[in-house]
């Protein structure tokens, strides 16, 4: 008799339910966090799993990688499936969770969600510790642009780099709002100085990788785009079609189609919504920034003339998702020739 395993995973400890082929609750447990224990306590239990079902979530690649290792036939369920697999039941508790994770795990109703490399994790860290940076530098200086219109100071436009000789100009007279927004501009000033730092480790990343070389051959892809587009993707492979990375990322339109009603909305935003983000920015640099003709450009341009170029920028961003992974799944570079003469 073959039976499955249902994990409900929080920080400190997870709850476990066993069933067996029939549905029926085997053996149920609340343990610590840590692959190990789980493992060794499933393997006390003698039987033999058909599969052992997680729901994707910020501990999953590390609690899958232990459990794959210790030789369990371990899942990782995508989230929102399994939100909507678990809606129905009328008491939310771990338990009735984990109980519900092993029901999926017995019917096959789920969506595997690929677990990423560890190159891959390392390269999300510090792409999000970069974003990190760039936020965190924006928050101070919003707080003080609202903070000095308090007492009739206006920043105005003013660059980046220029930010922290405005303001102590503008509070240069008053010595009591000066020391204080003096600990805010040094904060800031430390965040600018890390982003910088993280910043150049990203690009020499970029530079090392020969796939991440191979993506910013094409037009408005730099290092940044190359890199989250790398850790995104992660093996070209766990896409069938290079046609289904669009939805993949969460840029194809989202449809309802039921009896007489059959509608198109906006895009899906499923998915990694940073890579989803650096796509985009990839299609405005190549629409408005690129400077070099090419067919892949004219075609965005001629969807913008017909309808608008923010809808322009969104074909753009999944045409160049299709296309980069074309590339790296052929192992080839963009071709400039090809597209001039297109």
């Amino acid at each position: 008799m073959a039976y499955y395993v249902g994990l409900d995973v929080a920080v400190k400890s997870t709850s476990v339910c066993i069933v067996d082929e029939d549905g029926k609750v085997v053996k149920e447990r609340s343990l610590v966090t840590e692959p190990e224990s789980l493992a060794d306590w499933l393997a006390k239990t003698g039987l033999p799993f058909e599969r052992v079902g997680h729901e994707a979530g910020p501990m999953s690649a590390w609690l899958h990688e232990g459990l794959a290792r210790k030789g369990l036939p371990v899942v990782c369920v995508e989230a929102r499936h399994m939100q909507a697999a678990l809606a129905a039941m009328r008491n939310k508790t771990d338990r009735n969770d984990a109980c519900g994770i092993a029901q999926m795990m017995r019917t096959g109703w789920y969506r595997d969600v690929h677990i990423k490399s560890h190159a891959a994790q390392e390269l999300r860290l510090l792409l999000v510790a970069r974003r990190s940076m760039i936020d965190n530098r924006r928050n101070i200086e919003n707080a003080i642009r609202g903070t000095l219109k308090v007492f009739g100071i206006k920043v105005g436009l003013v660059s980046r780099l220029k930010f922290s000789d405005r303001v102590r100009e503008l509070v240069a007279d008053k010595p009591a709002i000066a020391d204080t927004v003096a600990a805010m501009l040094a904060a800031r000033n430390a965040l600018m100085t890390q982003y910088h730092v993280l910043h150049r480790r990203l690009k020499q990343a970029a530079r090392e990788d020969v796939v991440c070389r191979r993506l910013m051959s094409a037009p408005g892809v730099g290092p940044v785009v190359a890199v989250t587009y790398r850790a995104g993707v992660d093996t070209p492979e766990r896409f069938a079609k290079s046609s289904s990375v669009g939805a993949h990322f969460g840029i194809t339109p989202k449809r309802y189609a039921s009896g007489e009603t059959d509608r198109q909305g906006s895009i899906s935003k499923c998915g990694d919504g940073m890579v989803r983000t650096a796509l985009y920015e990839a299609a405005n640099a190549l629409l408005t920034r690129s400077k070099r003709p090419s067919s892949l450009k004219a075609w965005g341009l001629a969807i913008a003339k017909r309808s608008c170029m923010a809808k322009a920028k969104v074909a753009m961003a999944r045409k160049l998702a299709v296309i980069l992974h074309r590339m790296w799944a052929d192992g080839t570079e963009f071709n400039w020739a090809v597209e001039a003469s297109a």
